[in-house]
């Protein structure tokens, strides 16, 4: 890690639910520009970490920096959308009635009624930077197909793209390989990687091959019952002792 200032940063962060605890006494630091992975088994806290960053939960305790002077936990959901943190959830959320180029118009218009986005006049620089973002999530050739036709890899790039044409500077990216063929899946991979310098993501993801692909050269991040368990390398992370014991439940064996 260089000494720029992190654009995230998390201390001591807690989170309970009815007496259970998601997030506990979790650290995280991000850089302006990184593509990170988050692993770890089903209930670490991956998802519940994500809805403290964008303010759909409050901790119980900790404390949550944006470009360090934003403090995230003092502003409400809308507040942090329009600070420039946009996440894709699992499932895509598209306007399945409207076509693929709607989509990211809809996404560019910010603040001006749906209405108005469709009906009003676009932009040259619009028309523009919406060409731009079809070619970068290849989906210029359906640029004119309703998003409800997409398959489904396609509509993940969709959701990419608006979250691109939302200005996001950070992008939180939960699971987007889940459910993709092998060639969607490197496909995806190819267009984060693509993007990662020029933005900054944040990846959730439990494919290995696909964390692999992303993650040359790059930090994992794995979580264990909500706290960090180990952060490195990829190769360092899949063959440290205690992933392999919480992902498969036993100890690596000696060789």
């Amino acid at each position: 890690m260089s000494m720029q200032p992190y654009l995230l940063a998390a201390e001591g962060l807690n989170k309970s639910f009815s007496g259970f605890q998601a997030i506990r006494d979790l650290n995280f630091a991000l850089e302006k520009g990184e593509l990170r992975t988050v692993i770890g088994p089903n209930g670490a806290g991956k998802t519940t970490f994500l809805d403290l960053i964008t303010g759909r939960t409050k901790p119980d305790s900790g404390t949550l920096h944006f470009e360090q002077t934003h403090d995230l936990l003092r502003m409400n959901e809308y507040q942090i959308y329009r600070l420039g943190i946009g996440r894709k959830f699992q499932t895509p959320t598209v306007y399945t009635d409207h076509s693929v180029r709607e989509n990211l118009l809809l996404s560019l218009a910010g603040s001006r009624s749906i209405w108005h986005s469709l009906v009003g006049r676009v932009k040259r620089e619009q028309e523009e930077r919406m060409d731009e973002i079809l070619q970068t999530i290849k989906l210029t050739e359906r640029a004119h197909a309703k998003a409800g036709s997409l398959a489904h890899g396609q509509k993940q790039w969709l959701e990419i793209g608006m979250l691109l044409a939302q200005d996001a500077k950070l992008l939180l990216v939960d699971e987007p390989a889940a459910g993709m063929t092998d060639e969607e899946t490197h496909r995806t991979g190819e267009l984060l990687l693509s993007l990662a310098g020029k933005h900054t993501i944040v990846v959730i993801e439990h494919d290995m091959t696909f964390v692999r692909q992303i993650s040359q050269g790059r930090i994992v991040t794995v979580l264990h019952q909500g706290n960090v368990l180990c952060e490195g390398a990829v190769d360092k992370v899949q063959n440290d002792e205690r992933v392999i014991e919480v992902y498969l439940g036993r100890k690596k064996k000696a060789a």
